[in-house]
């Protein structure tokens, strides 16, 4: 689909067939990555380095009565009482009730989850640092444990001993858009206690961070496998008592990050102080179990939800009181209530209904923190509602794509204001549903599903085929009125573009945000091509540098493609303005006149043409050519970019699966899967099928595998990856994915965020085909992931309640 013609979009000008917005342009930055020549934090070595390694707390709740560091390595193992002038982490948040909790980056006085930090080692080497910290001696008095967020909320004891109860904030919304006129259709409610499981992220390149201090310019220069520079920076020099302009944060290539290294690391901290007090570089690279153990657990959430429905199908309200364990201390910057607060607004997801209320609280616990993690809440809210559309359509005997029919938002009402205040900018997500479904061939499944369930002795098979789907939309590039109205202390503004020829005519695009593996070095240059025309291997993109790049919230909720595209389109238009007035001169024609094509302005006649690296080399290398006039910053700009309106874009897809489930074993093998998703304009269609591809994978996870269980002791029980299971090529199924280009009003190109859509949808799909599968069974999984184990218990509180009934 074509973006229309509108006042809110800049049409492209002089697209080159295969570069411009749209095109499948293979990634840039790939040559040397594939080649082992990308630059990661672990890649960097200074002279005279040393290495940090941490000691963790052991236990998940305890008062630390003393620490006593090993004879003769005193002057290497430092305590938070060493570190002089450090400031504890505070990430605070504006909602009503808000409790802020106080995080030292090393722990003073008590630990509050196992793996905190306790002491700072540091050596020549990690391994010289590890044997320090092991004979390191710290003596715990244990307090009780607070490993289970309702227990914790019921609970006396005070994980934060001046707050008055275990939660850190408190939501409520309750909307009703109209009262049911007496008479109306009768309606049937269904309820369920469902819940998402405590998952950890695993990127491939774990957190890092390099610090050193540089005498002549008097700063610390931290390099990080960061999302957000720009905030590190802020959150730093809050910390260690610098103005920002003494901290320098430095994100070369990074090697994943899904929201996890969008966060302020305590470990930061220490080696940011270390480097200034020591002298000297001071490095610490994360390892496996430190972040499966202590540092990346995300997604923990319980719902008791229910959904009233008319007897067609069609939604009515839903009722749902979620709780989200957010561990024991809320990280900067998104703070603890990131995950609640977005629940009780997305909930209703891309659904008409007549009322909605919902609780949210955010549960204080003895486990690591709870951060942002692909997705964030919506895959959570997905999950719960998607799961509860289909337990309605088995109550009343629909297929589950008739009942979603009755209240998905139709075309026709775009844009969309939803009962809590989204505000839909444009999509067909009927439309969606109804290629996804095709696509998979539902009704062929349907039809192998029934073969294979009628055996010959009239028994249940054993090898059992379902069915499932789910429809989401996703909020992303999100603005100034959405995050300052959710309270939390990063608020996105206008996001800024430095753009500047240099006298070659090359590009070069200074952008704040940063890529961590999403192709922004390509993606990028193809906008600044759609405009200018000129070859993307003449564009270069420096991002992730605080010194070198204007300041930007940076990298997170889907962002990059509206925001920073939107800030290069504009920052792109801006300079071909410039060098317009420019061209007109050197060629002595009517500036109005003159076409921009290919990468060079045209004389309307066609009898005259100059490439603007022409121009370029004019302004720096023969400015006696430049008459007075010309507007005195050249070919420099800086320019911000918001969307109008800035309440964020909505992709939306449908994903739809077939699997199979084993009665026997537990096991679930996915058979075939679809994904239709509408993304606005592509910026490069090659690259949102990674993303797409990518996401699923993470999305397979948490359906089937991933799980960072605690014991009550508020101990990790999967601290390896042979206890925590990532799934593997192996475990992708067939696929299938459809594109819809349906652009949005409200930005430069008509794209939107999809960055995170990928892994929003395959649990809630998934976990309602293996519901399909066994509902002749009696048996339903309200719980993800839907391991062996959840599948045969589930079998069996099935047998039971048939026999109880018997």
């Amino acid at each position: 689909m074509n973006a229309p013609t509108s006042p809110h979009l800049l049409q492209p000008t002089g697209v080159s067939a295969g570069q411009g917005i749209g095109q499948r342009v293979q990634r840039k930055e790939d040559q040397r990555l594939l080649l082992g020549r990308g630059q990661y934090v672990g890649d960097i070595r200074m002279p005279d380095m040393l290495d940090v390694a941490f000691v963790r707390a052991p236990l998940a709740h305890a008062r630390i009565d003393g620490i006593a560091k090993p004879a003769g390595c005193e002057a290497m193992v430092y305590t938070m009482a060493d570190l002089a002038g450090v400031q504890p982490i505070l990430a605070a948040s504006a909602l009503p009730g808000f409790k802020r909790s106080v995080q030292w980056p090393l722990a003073q006085d008590k630990v509050r989850h196992a793996g905190e930090l306790v002491a700072a080692c540091v050596a020549p080497t990690r391994a010289r640092a590890e044997d320090i910290a092991a004979a390191v001696e710290v003596d715990y008095a244990e307090l009780p444990v607070l490993a289970d967020m309702h227990a914790a909320m019921a609970s006396s004891t005070r994980l934060h001993e001046d707050w008055a109860d275990n939660v850190f904030a408190e939501t409520m919304v309750d909307r009703q858009i109209e009262a049911r006129a007496p008479g109306s259709a009768p309606t049937h409610t269904v309820r369920r206690q469902l819940r998402t499981s405590r998952q950890c992220m695993a990127p491939l390149e774990g957190r890092a961070v390099l610090c050193w201090w540089d005498h002549r310019m008097d700063q610390l220069v931290m390099y990080s496998a960061a999302q957000l520079p720009h905030i590190n920076r802020t959150g730093l020099a809050e910390c260690l008592g610098l103005d920002q302009g003494q901290v320098r944060v430095v994100s070369p290539d990074v090697g994943g990050g899904f929201g996890y290294k969008g966060i302020l690391l305590p470990e930061e901290i220490c080696c940011a102080w270390l480097a200034r007090h020591l002298g000297r570089p001071v490095r610490w690279l994360e390892d496996r179990r430190e972040q499966l153990g202590a540092n990346a657990n995300c997604r923990e959430h319980a719902y008791d939800i229910a959904v009233e429905v008319e007897a067609d199908g069609r939604l009515v309200g839903i009722e749902c009181d979620a709780v989200v364990d957010s561990g024991a201390y809320s990280s900067y910057p998104f703070s603890a209530c990131l995950e609640a607060a977005q629940v009780g607004s997305i909930l209703p997801g891309p659904y008409r209904m007549d009322w909605f209320r919902c609780r949210t609280r955010s549960a204080a616990t003895n486990k690591p923190p709870i951060l942002p993690y692909r997705g964030v809440a919506r895959t959570g809210v997905c999950f719960a509602l998607e799961l509860m559309l289909d337990a309605a359509a088995r109550e009343l005997g629909i297929e589950p794509h008739e009942l979603r029919r009755r209240s998905l938002v139709p075309a026709s009402a775009m844009p969309y204001t939803n009962i809590t205040n989204k505000l839909f900018d444009s999509g067909d997500y009927q439309a969606a549903m109804d290629r996804a479904v095709a696509a998979l061939d539902w009704e062929g499944w349907r039809r192998r599903q029934r073969a294979a369930h009628a055996t010959p002795d009239g028994r249940p098979a054993t090898r059992r085929i379902g069915l499932g789907l789910a429809v989401f939309c996703e909020q992303g590039a999100h603005g100034t009125s959405v995050y300052h109205g959710w309270g939390i202390p990063m608020v996105p503004g206008y996001e800024q573009c430095a753009a500047r020829f240099t006298p070659d005519g090359v590009l070069e695009l200074r952008l704040g945000a940063h890529s961590h593996g999403q192709g922004m070095e390509t993606s990028m240059a193809q906008v600044a091509h759609s405009v200018l025309g000129i070859p993307i291997a003449q564009v270069r993109l420096v991002h992730g540098d605080t010194a070198q790049s204007p300041y930007s919230t940076g990298t997170w909720g889907s962002r990059c493609a509206v925001m920073s595209g939107g800030a290069v389109g504009t920052a792109a238009k801006a300079l071909a303005e410039r060098m317009r007035a420019m061209a007109a001169v050197l060629l002595q024609a009517p500036a109005e006149t003159l076409r921009l094509e290919g990468g060079s302005f045209r004389t309307a006649d066609g009898a005259g043409a100059l490439p603007l690296a022409e121009i370029a080399r004019t302004w720096y290398r023969a400015p006696q050519k430049i008459p007075p006039g010309i507007d005195p910053g050249g070919l420099e700009v800086v320019v911000g970019y918001k969307t109008q309106p800035d309440t964020g874009t909505f992709s939306y897809a449908c994903h739809a699966c077939a699997v199979e489930v084993d009665s026997a074993t537990g096991q679930v093998r996915l058979l075939d899967y679809a994904i239709c998703e509408d993304g606005g304009v592509l910026l490069n269609p090659m690259i949102v099928e990674g993303q797409l591809i990518g996401g699923l994978a993470q999305g397979i996870g948490t359906a089937l595998y991933e799980e960072m269980p605690f014991d009550a002791e508020g101990q990790p029980l999967a601290s390896t990856l042979a206890d925590y299971i990532l799934p593997g090529a192996g475990e992708m199924p067939p696929l299938k994915v459809l594109h819809m280009e349906t652009p949005s009003p409200h930005t430069l190109f008509g794209q939107k965020g999809i960055g995170e859509g990928g892994a929003i949808a395959p649990p809630a799909a998934i976990v309602n085909a293996v519901n399909d599968a066994l509902s002749a069974l009696g048996a339903e999984l309200t719980a993800c992931p839907a391991s062996p184990d959840r599948v045969l218990a589930a079998l069996a509180a099935a047998r039971s309640a048939k026999e109880a009934r018997a």
